[in-house]
């Protein structure tokens, strides 16, 4: 793999660290589909917190009662201070959330539509402008975050379905950004996407914590979240089954909690 990418693993990862700020995302208690026990966690500004597990741990599950894509059944979720009440995608965006799932083909993008139509879409519905559209500034917008995200395109115009998958995924970032998005939930950000590309969205996403983002990362690659991550949690079987921060990761430790055990090791939550 290092031979084919033109770089160490090291390389690739990159790892940046970064001062963390107050908390700006507080889970109480959350339940619902894919969960099995309450789950409780904190993640702060600047931070790059990662879920590892196993498939049918919760993970995905919990992304998306975050996002409010699936109803919550009980919890609390606290988002810079104010607690999110309404729970629909187009609340959780007003909220300054924005998610880069996991299918990033069939649900990230609209595969016919332009680059630039793909990153102003948040920004545009969030703006309450209904029909009326400025086109010259939604192009200025989109060019300008193309450039700064680094998005490999023809042009603005190009159908996004052109583009490779990292440059996909860089201009669903660029959505974010463009709707003003600090709390960012992305759900295998790197699946589908070449070694060499890799390193490029590891860049982008320190470069957004160090603006005073906060990143919840979703991986199911281990190497990734010892790679990438500040803290980790682990789930198992729809609930957090330990905590661990960078120092404290390895693979065999990710393991341990991520493999099956006896029905009740389980930690209530995880503080940050």
């Amino acid at each position: 793999i290092t031979e084919m990418a033109g770089r160490s693993i090291a390389d690739v990862y990159g790892y940046q660290p970064r001062a963390l700020g107050e908390v700006t995302v507080s889970v109480e208690g959350l339940q619902g589909l894919g969960l099995n026990h309450p789950v409780s966690f904190e993640a702060r500004r600047g931070e790059i917190l990662g879920f590892f597990g196993l498939v049918g741990a919760g993970r995905s599950e919990l992304l998306q009662l975050i996002y409010g894509g699936t109803r919550a059944t009980a919890g609390r979720i606290v988002i810079e201070g104010a607690e999110l009440k309404a729970r629909s995608p187009g609340a959780a965006i007003a909220a300054g959330l924005g998610l880069a799932p996991e299918d990033r083909k069939d649900q990230g993008i609209v595969p016919m539509a332009s680059v630039e139509d793909n990153i102003v879409i948040a920004e545009r519905n969030l703006g309450g402008r209904g029909p009326i559209r400025n086109q010259g500034r939604e192009r200025g917008l989109a060019e300008k975050l193309i450039g700064a995200m680094r998005v490999k395109t023809p042009t603005a115009r190009t159908a996004i379905s052109a583009l490779s998958g990292g440059n996909q995924q860089k201009a669903i970032l660029a959505r974010w950004l463009a709707a003003d998005a600090h709390i960012l939930l992305l759900d295998e950000p790197t699946r589908g996407i070449d070694v060499g590309a890799r390193s490029e969205i590891y860049s982008l996403m320190y470069r957004l914590a160090a603006e005073g983002r906060t990143l919840i990362v979703v991986s199911s690659d281990m190497a990734e979240v010892l790679g990438v991550c500040d803290r980790i949690l682990v789930m198992r079987q729809g609930a957090i089954a330990g905590e661990l921060t960078r120092d404290q990761a390895t693979p065999d430790e990710l393991l341990r909690l991520a493999l099956p055990a006896a029905p009740d090791d389980f930690l209530p939550g995880a503080a940050a």
